[in-house]
């Protein structure tokens, strides 16, 4: 039997301070009744039933928590949430453990508590050092409470951190995207995630779009401010994920790796293999807060990934990393073998949208630039 790919845990904590009018997450505003322990009590309830479920006996790579806002839950709920983990399944001895928060939530004293419970990286929505984007995007903190946030990461004992930037803003101009991005790496984190703002379905910006940047100039303000990461030592790894050396997220590189991730929380999903290429399962959770907290079986649904799908699968994560994916990462994440990625594989690089370079097949430019070109071509 093949081993079965790295496992790592995610988290849905669904509850803001405010609905964002561009965010399509599972999320929703937090009422002064928020049934915090409650909800503690139900994760812990959905992970042990997952484990049994699909026969979990392998130790965690990663966990990470996101939301939503996790970082408005208290410190006394993610100790007794990481004890109670640490009791149903084996964690890695340097795991890493991240945390969602968002400016306006941060506390010197409480996140120096997150610190010490173990966890060691956090993920800052700060998107805009620009007051008048902040409000455009209708988010709740204000330019200084951004700049305030990576202050008390850093004293806090975070070491290593992750700021969001967006791009593309309503009624932004380049320069705005580069004053951001200059911004940010003047607070050292160790990884940035700089992506471009879309309007997505079942969001109030699809349904009122505001007036954005034209494609000319979001394409021309995406390049130089990876000229500008690029000079500071920030290298790209992903489609909009810039790190320092060493300092990848390693739960989104499990995830674009086409590693498994067990994901517990009202909405998450996860992906589970039990032996390839034959048992691999997407799974998820009902979305309503209220729905997950009364079903007292969590497991909202879950289908098979069929061999015929596996590919289109696979390539869709794992080309989304600069460095692509070899002939074993292949083998190894799905247990086909490459005949399964032909004739998609050999087109692709006849028309110059692959690479093969160092027994590694990635996207050239022009295969990054037009990524659905690409995917499209390994649709069964």
């Amino acid at each position: 039997m093949m081993p079965l790919p790295p496992l790592s845990l995610y988290i849905h904590i669904p509850w803001c301070i405010k609905k964002c009018p561009y965010c399509d997450f599972n999320s929703h505003a937090v009422k002064a009744d928020t049934p915090e322990a409650a909800y503690i009590d139900t994760l812990l309830d959905d992970l042990t039933e997952d484990i049994q479920r699909y026969a979990v006996t392998r130790p965690l790579h990663s966990i990470f928590i996101g939301g939503g806002t996790p970082s408005l839950f208290a410190p006394e709920s993610f100790d007794r949430l990481l004890r109670g983990i640490e009791q149903r399944i084996h964690l890695k001895t340097d795991l890493e453990i991240t945390l969602e928060a968002n400016p306006g939530t941060f506390e010197s004293q409480k996140f120096a508590e997150f610190r010490a419970l173990g966890i060691n990286r956090l993920s800052i929505g700060i998107q805009s050092f620009n007051d008048t984007l902040l409000q455009k995007l209708g988010r709740v903190h204000s330019a200084k409470e951004a700049l305030t946030a990576g202050d008390i990461a850093q004293q806090a004992g975070f070491t290593n951190f992750n700021l969001d930037l967006m791009f593309g803003l309503p009624d932004s101009k380049p320069e705005d995207s580069l004053n951001d991005v200059k911004t940010a790496m003047g607070l050292k984190p160790t990884h940035l995630s700089f992506y471009q703002l879309t309007l997505e379905p079942n969001t109030y910006f699809h349904r009122f779009p505001p007036a954005l940047p034209n494609d000319d100039v979001i394409f021309n303000t995406q390049k130089q401010a990876q000229h500008l990461l690029a000079e500071q030592g920030y290298q790209q790894y992903e489609v909009s994920a810039y790190s320092q050396a060493g300092r990848q997220c390693q739960h989104n590189l499990n995830y674009w790796q086409f590693g498994d991730y067990l994901g517990i929380g009202a909405g998450a999903h996860g992906k589970i293999s039990q032996a390839l290429p034959n048992l691999v399962t997407r799974t998820f959770k009902p979305k309503s807060p209220e729905q997950y907290l009364s079903n007292r079986h969590k497991n909202g649904g879950n289908h098979l990934i069929t061999k015929t799908v596996l590919p289109l699968e696979f390539v869709m994560n794992h080309l989304r990393i600069k460095q692509g994916f070899t002939a074993a990462a292949y083998q190894a994440a799905t247990g086909l073998s490459m005949d399964t990625l032909e004739p998609a594989l050999s087109n692709g690089l006849k028309e110059g949208l692959l690479i093969y370079e160092n027994n590694h097949y990635y996207c050239s430019d022009q295969g990054w630039n037009f990524m659905d070109n690409v995917l499209e071509k390994f649709i069964p």
